[in-house]
This record gives C-alpha cells, sequence and structure tokens, in this order.
C-alpha cells in the first residue's frame, strides 16, 4: 500500500510568483528576440582575422540563436523559414541555409563551468528516450534501441557545473569522480543518492577536500576496508537515522542540485531525442542542458 503520510513539516510554497511569472516572460522573448543582427559585424571581422579560404558569414551568437530553437521542436527547413521571414522585416540580411544550419549546429562546442566559489552541489543521472517514431516496430520484433544517459553535477541554485553524456553503460560514478576533480577547486560539499556510496568517491571526496553528502545504503557495513572517510560516515548515518542524518546536513538540497534541473530540461525541451547516429544523439542531449542554461543565464 502507498504510504501517504510524510515526515517533516507541511510544505509551503514560498516562491515569488511575480518574479516568476516575469521570468517566463522573458523566457519567451529571448526565443524570438534576433540579438546576434546587433554585434554579426563583429563577430564576423573577428572570426575571419586569421582565416584561410571562404570567409565565415554567419555568426556564432546566430548558430546558438537557432540552436535553442531546434531543441524546441523546429526542424530544420523551419529554421531557415524563421530566418527567411526575420531577414523580410529587419533589414534583408542573407539568409543562412537548413543544410548549412545543421552543420553549424553540429559544430557547436556546449561548456559549462561554476557560476562561482565555495559551491554546495549534487551528483545524479537521468536517461533521455531515443525517438518515439517506430514504436510499433520495436513492439512487435522486440527491436532495442536503448536510451541515452546524462550525468550532471549541479549547484543547489539550479546551476549547471559540469555534463557527461554517454549510453546506457555509462559508469555513473567513473563520470561524476571525473567531474569533480575538474571542479573541485569551485566545490565545498557535493550531494548524491544511495549510488553514489562507494569507497572510490569517499577516497576521492577526502583527497579533495570536499564534504560528501551522500545517502549510506541501507545495509551498509560499519567496517572501513581500506576507507576510515566511509566508515566514519556510516556509522554516523546509522547513529543519527536516516531523518535526522538527513536534516543535519540539509539533504533536501540535493533535489534543486539534480532533479530540479533534469524535471526543467525534460520539461522546456522535452525528453526524446530524434538523432540516430550516436554522436548526433549525444550532441543532441548535451545541447538540451546547454539550452537550459543558457536560459537560465538570463533570468
Amino acid at each position: 500500500m502507498v504510504k501517504t503520510k510524510r515526515w517533516g513539516k507541511k510544505y509551503m510554497d514560498k516562491r515569488n510568483w511575480k518574479k516568476y511569472n516575469s521570468q517566463l516572460i522573458k523566457r519567451g522573448e529571448y526565443y524570438i528576440n534576433p540579438r546576434f543582427l546587433e554585434s554579426w559585424i563583429n563577430e564576423i571581422k573577428e572570426a575571419n582575422l586569421s582565416k584561410v579560404g571562404q570567409p565565415f558569414m554567419y555568426p556564432n551568437s546566430m548558430i546558438e540563436f537557432l540552436a535553442i530553437l531546434k531543441v524546441k521542436g523546429f526542424d530544420y527547413r523551419s529554421l531557415q523559414g524563421i530566418m527567411t521571414a526575420l531577414s523580410k522585416r529587419l533589414g534583408n540580411f542573407p539568409v543562412i541555409s537548413y543544410s548549412q544550419i545543421r552543420r553549424r549546429i553540429k559544430k557547436l562546442n556546449f561548456n559549462f563551468k561554476p557560476k562561482s566559489d565555495h559551491l554546495i552541489t549534487g551528483s545524479d543521472g537521468t536517461g533521455l528516450k531515443v525517438s518515439n517514431r517506430g514504436e510499433w516496430i520495436r513492439q512487435k520484433w522486440k527491436v532495442r534501441r536503448g536510451w541515452v544517459k546524462v550525468v550532471i553535477l549541479g549547484d543547489i541554485k539550479g546551476n549547471i557545473v559540469d555534463i557527461r553524456v554517454g549510453n546506457e553503460n555509462l559508469d555513473e560514478n567513473k563520470a561524476h569522480r571525473g567531474m569533480l576533480r575538474k571542479n573541485a577547486k569551485n566545490i565545498d560539499k557535493n550531494f548524491g543518492d544511495g549510488l553514489y556510496d562507494v569507497k572510490d568517491n569517499f577516497k576521492l571526496y577526502e583527497k579533495l577536500n570536499i564534504t560528501p553528502g551522500l545517502k549510506i545504503r541501507k545495509n551498509a557495513s560499519t567496517k572501513s576496508k581500506g576507507c576510515m572517510s566511509r566508515k566514519k560516515e556510516v556509522i554516523k548515518y546509522k547513529k543519527q537515522g536516516y531523518k535526522q542524518w538527513a536534516q543535519n546536513i540539509n539533504y533536501g538540497l540535493r533535489w534543486p542540485s539534480t532533479e530540479g534541473i533534469f524535471s526543467a530540461v525534460k520539461r522546456i525541451f522535452g525528453e526524446t531525442l530524434n538523432n540516430h547516429n550516436k554522436k548526433d544523439l549525444y550532441h543532441e542531449a548535451k545541447m538540451k542542458f546547454w539550452a537550459y542554461q543558457t536560459i537560465k543565464n538570463i533570468n
């Protein structure tokens, strides 16, 4: 039977709805605001300084503008149509073809970095579906297409610090440790669920001087087995119990740093990928999270 009673205080919605509504309106403005027109000439001049061969015609800011619309569901031909309509009304600038839009979007580099120092972060993974098309064939003939796994390191303000993308066999713990090593100087504490309760993680936290906020498994042994830092956390967890332990370390902060980001990305940009090539699938998955962070930055 499903438990209906929850522990802790009743949830109170403290969100500033006036501010939140204005953020959603800003997001809508961002989708159709051709800011690239203001920086087009300067960007092209800079891009062509040491260019050999045919010069660049279209600025990177325009490709990023189109990439956001792509993950919102527009196909490449529709994107060319959007640029044609904007050109007719905003200065008759040269219109990029849909094939070139595709090539340029595939070459975009999506970079994530910490917003500040002394961050409290969380690590977690989620899956993205590989296209809904051909579902009948998959069900009828048992054709398995797999799915794409995304592991993120996010801060408690909902910003993505780092990301790793792979197939369903991607090792979350290895991906998580790689991201921590890369961004350790900016992180004070990191949260994770029971999946991250392994000795290698605790050893790395101790080495990098990061406070662990990892949920201990119910059957965890209090023996050190080569990792004293994990032993200390297990004893503390078993002594306090989950509820008290969670309150003491503010374990609830894990949600805005991981689950909140996953929820927002899937709600805004969907959880289905449309490419077929493995490399393109990974690029599309990463682009969804880049688009989320880009839009969040304007707020």
